[in-house]
């Protein structure tokens, strides 16, 4: 397998909006980011990735675009931004931006043109149809709820938004409209950025009969995913953006990727194949969903979580990468999900942690994460910013009659605005994020939780992510190692080997309240063992068999 910088990198994903506002306007800015550039260095990360700092009017918080090549007012200026990408290169981080080409916003100069007329020069930017009989051109449902497809009585046309009705999608069959999205990655890449993460990268073409999507439950709109994710010239798209634009760089890409599997995967990332370096896939996070998606979650088994995560590791060994994470802006924090936030909060971060940092992939922190930072339980609606959130909660509550606080539970399990509380710097007033009103509100418990806290006690969560960030930088083995999956049955225990040349390292990670028997599998052949890392003080004595403590983990490194 070819070494290269991305492989080896870990990537801290800020999302500017709440993570420090510099001007007392409630809104993180480029400037609150700079202020946190030393912390950022101290902790360790190689990369940036900053989601959507454009000209935007904020109906998806950023991801709808009205200028690529500008950037939103409450964020700062041009000027702003490259003493940003500056500050990061002379602290030797890389800055990677967020590419939002599925879509623009309506306010973007092309869809302003693309609606005038049916011959407008920019009509076929976008994706228009007639409807039919009165209705919509298919029953697909929008992301965020509702159709997909908004009627525009101009030229009594509809236009295609997989998301927001501000969203319309672009139109990847449109050359000219290609050619313009390679030539503003260029711009950026000349300016001396580093990549770019791709949101959902994998719906930009679409099956061009349009049929209609299949009707599940008590949904009235189509499930037209199928006809819009992974589309038939999807590899030829990503190959000629590859071509045309990124194999002229050295730079780190990443796709955003919902409904992608390890076969397609490896079509995205294998080395000959000349498109993206890594995939996020949504399996894992997708776990313990029920029949209504996120909104309706149910229990999960850890051979649930376990059998995805393995799958893609073995799935990508030889050819093709992955990408690690727990977190992002989309999805709820780590410890509230996965981990235990109340009685074994600092030890399930830590273990949830290690687990994802040593295998094998790049790993991606979301902001807070490092910190340990959790879910929030708002008592009124009217506290959460978030459109999906919102959209759910008015259809379920005003248009289905549902219960509003088993609704209102569902949101505090999965809700977007969990990972989009402001960062929880120190215990002063709305936790230094902001002089003024935040755009969202903060957390209640930032007194306890606050990155002022954990950077003064070295055994914090903060330190502790930030020695798993020393050790892939110090040992090839955590980067390149083979990745074995140990006691594949266990409900309680992730246990797996990375094996690299004449070394082996033993990752042990509890997943359980209570006391649970390890046993090494007789396959682990070893004269000495040295712990590198655990989250409780005391170790075991031998680790042929003994009781893991709960939400315990070790590292040790077997020769």
């Amino acid at each position: 397998m070819e070494k290269a910088w991305w492989k080896e990198s870990v990537v801290y994903q800020i999302y500017p909006r709440s993570f420090m506002d510099s001007n007392g306007d409630g809104i993180g800015d480029l400037q609150g980011i700079i202020t946190k550039l030393d912390y950022l260095k101290e902790l360790g990360i190689d990369v940036i990735w900053l989601s959507p700092v454009y000209k935007s009017p904020n109906d998806d918080n950023g991801y709808d675009i009205s200028d690529y090549q500008n950037i939103m007012d409450e964020f700062g200026t041009m000027a702003d931004f490259d003493e940003l990408l500056q500050g990061a290169h002379d602290r030797g981080i890389k800055i990677v931006m967020d590419l939002v080409v599925n879509h623009s916003s309506d306010e973007h100069a092309w869809f302003v043109e693309s609606r005038k007329s049916k011959d407008n020069p920019f009509r076929d930017y976008y994706i228009w149809k007639p409807g039919k009989n009165g209705d919509p051109p298919t029953n697909w449902g929008s992301v965020f709820g509702g159709s997909s497809w908004q009627y525009d009585e101009t030229t009594n046309e509809y236009y295609l938004h997989i998301f927001s009705k501000k969203q319309p999608d672009l139109n990847w069959e449109n050359e000219t409209l290609r050619k313009a999205v390679y030539k503003m990655m260029t711009w950026w890449l000349e300016k001396g950025i580093d990549g770019f993460r791709m949101d959902v990268i994998n719906f930009i073409s679409k099956d061009s009969r349009y049929p209609d999507g299949e009707v599940h439950g008590e949904n009235k709109y189509g499930d037209g995913s199928k006809h819009f994710m992974n589309g038939p010239g999807i590899h030829e798209f990503l190959q000629e953006m590859n071509k045309e634009v990124l194999s002229k760089y050295d730079v780190l890409t990443v796709g955003e990727m919902p409904g992608v599997d390890v076969e397609q995967g490896k079509l995205y990332t294998g080395e000959d194949r000349n498109e993206l370096n890594m995939v996020f896939q949504f399996e894992h996070v997708d776990v313990g969903n029920g029949p209504g998606g996120k909104w309706t979650s149910q229990p999960w088994k850890l051979t649930e979580l376990k059998g995805i995560l393995t799958k893609w590791q073995y799935g990508l060994a030889d050819d093709g990468w992955n990408s690690l994470y727990w977190n992002n802006h989309d999805q709820p924090r780590v410890v509230s999900r996965f981990g235990h936030d109340k009685e074994y909060y600092e030890k399930s971060a830590k273990m949830l942690a290690t687990c994802l940092h040593m295998m094998k992939g790049t790993p991606y922190i979301y902001q807070g994460e490092e910190i340990g930072m959790t879910n929030v339980a708002f008592e009124s609606i009217d506290d959460y910013r978030d459109l999906e959130t919102l959209n759910m909660y008015n259809e379920a509550v005003n248009e289905l009659g549902k219960d509003p606080n088993k609704v209102m539970r569902a949101i505090y399990e999965r809700g977007r605005d969990n990972a989009r509380t402001p960062v929880q710097w120190d215990d002063t007033e709305n936790a230094g994020f902001t002089t003024g009103t935040p755009w969202i509100s903060v957390n209640p418990n930032y007194k306890e939780v606050n990155a002022k806290r954990v950077l003064q006690d070295p055994n914090s969560i903060f330190h502790y992510y930030k020695k798993l960030i020393q050790l892939r930088k110090e040992n090839e083995i955590v980067v390149y190692g083979k990745f074995e999956l140990l006691h594949e049955d266990s409900e309680e225990i992730f246990c797996y080997t990375r094996e690299l040349r004449n070394e082996k390292w033993l990752i042990v990670c509890s997943f359980s309240t209570e006391l649970v028997k390890f046993e090494l599998p007789n396959q682990i052949k070893y004269q000495s063992k040295q712990l590198v890392l655990g989250n409780y003080e005391d170790e075991p004595i031998t680790i042929e068999t003994f009781e893991l403590k709960p939400y315990q983990t070790l590292v040790y490194k077997l020769t």
